[in-house]
């Protein structure tokens, strides 16, 4: 992360979080997709998370990312082809099939992920973190959710 010392310069990334959803997703499927994929960042990458929040009385409220999620959306071609980009380029993918609507729980979804060769896997939705100008490749032909 670069920026200036003084608190009123603009905060600048050189990383990019950012959510991929396939265009047809209806619109709770989007939120329940978003929030499920960007949950694995954050565990796996601490320095994506800031730190704690508190509000003027002291009340004392979690972290969050400390840097801006783009939400994008694309055909199934487009999400396909950015599931494999990100694998290229080995950078860490949350990743959400339709196979997952049909489950319930965490041990459910991973074993319905589990099931299928990677290069037949469905996604509808995938969260990618990286270099700026590498996410931009892997989400290339993705336009900004509207």
């Amino acid at each position: 992360m670069t920026h200036a010392t003084n608190d009123s310069s603009p905060v600048r990334f050189d990383t990019r979080i950012a959510v991929l959803l396939r265009e047809d997703l209806e619109p709770w499927q989007r939120l329940n997709v978003t929030a499920f994929l960007v949950s694995g960042l954050g565990t796996e990458l601490p320095e994506v998370i800031g730190e704690p929040y508190a509000d003027a009385d002291g009340t004392a409220y979690l972290p969050m990312f400390r840097q801006p999620v783009l939400v994008f959306e694309g055909s199934k071609e487009t999400l396909s082809a950015a599931h494999g980009r990100a694998l290229a380029r080995e950078l860490p993918v949350a990743v959400f099939t339709s196979e997952l609507f049909g489950t319930g729980n965490d041990r459910d979804n991973r074993a319905a992920v589990r099931a299928v060769p990677r290069e037949r896997l469905d996604p509808v939705g995938l969260a990618v973190y990286g270099p700026r100008n590498a996410v931009d490749k892997v989400l290339k032909g993705a336009r900004m959710h509207p």
